[in-house]
């Protein structure tokens, strides 16, 4: 009996309130309310995207992809002034909020630091593209075992952190997209490039076991391997990585043709993407004979075009 007759003291004391108020001061009030539920409205239909390795090549223009589709970003690298040059260039040509977070994903615990900061600063990613990778080419005896260790790090912990994160985050607010950054690499073992072609078999793998689960449990979250092949980016042409492989310029594609069917195809909820025609039969093609003689015949071509 207590509780109920709190229950009408409160809302005839409430009722009581709103009639002594001018019908004036009762419109702003409402008007008030109004402002910051939609306030909240709009920032919980914001659309955001998390890049990682956005200063340059692929990544940034995934950047210019998304956000000439309306998204605005995250732009995470280790650069902090390259990132920022990158965030106005952005913000100007295609009036975007960019907020700017350096991060050196080869760190332990780099990406849950990550994912804190943006839960921070209260934003809402609906589409992650993990794109940050690192390659080194040589003998796997002859690489330095820290090199190969840090590739591992960004290649595929790092990655699979950020997945399950944003995963998690996304599903339990109705969904999202997520795009892994695989290879052509992904689809053979290659000698003199090994320890980096398992790491991308291993997010090729991986993206399409998750991309099953979050579809069959109905968490409304996408997630999609892109499989580049040779593509014009400072991986592809940066010596320090161990030697540089020549390559006929006929089957190296541009980083913005990758970035362009890399989330318009993940968007259009595709699993696996491989772009360029020689690319996608060459994966085709390495999938008909034994792994071991497909394995030998990349590493003759390694070794042949390898300087």
């Amino acid at each position: 009996m207590v509780s109920i007759l709190s229950y009408q003291d409160t809302v005839t004391e409430t009722a009581l309130y709103y009639k002594r108020l001018s019908s004036t001061t009762l419109q702003l009030e409402i008007l008030s309310t109004i402002g910051i539920v939609k306030k909240w409205q709009n920032i919980m239909n914001k659309k955001m995207a998390l890049v990682t390795g956005a200063s340059d090549g692929i990544g940034l223009e995934f950047c210019k992809v998304l956000a000439g589709r309306g998204h605005d970003l995250i732009l995470v690298a280790r650069r902090e002034q390259k990132l920022q040059d990158v965030a106005r260039d952005l913000s100007e040509q295609y009036k975007v909020e960019c907020i700017v977070m350096t991060a050196d994903l080869s760190e332990p615990q780099a990406a849950q630091k990550l994912f804190q900061r943006v839960k921070i600063k209260q934003l809402n990613v609906n589409f992650l593209v993990n794109n940050a990778g690192l390659l080194a080419n040589g003998s796997f005896t002859d690489l330095d075992l820290s090199t190969q260790e840090n590739m591992l790090m960004v290649n595929v912990l790092a990655l699979t952190s950020l997945t399950h994160l944003f995963a998690t985050d996304m599903a339990s607010r109705g969904g999202g997209h997520i795009l892994n950054l695989a290879s052509l690499a992904a689809w053979t073992a290659i000698p003199n490039q090994n320890v980096y072609a398992a790491s991308k078999a291993y997010v090729l793998s991986f993206s399409h076991a998750l991309a099953d689960e979050m579809m069959v449990a109905g968490t409304g979250v996408v997630v999609t391997a892109l499989c580049p092949g040779y593509t014009a980016t400072k991986m592809l042409s940066n010596p320090d990585q161990g030697g540089l492989l020549k390559i006929p310029k006929a089957v190296i594609s541009s980083p913005q043709s990758v970035a362009e069917k890399g989330i318009n195809e993940c968007l259009a909820g595709k699993t696996t993407i491989i772009p360029g025609l020689s690319n996608q039969m060459t994966a085709y093609v390495s999938q008909l004979f034994s792994k071991m003689m497909v394995t030998r015949l990349m590493g003759k071509m390694y070794r042949k075009n390898m300087t």
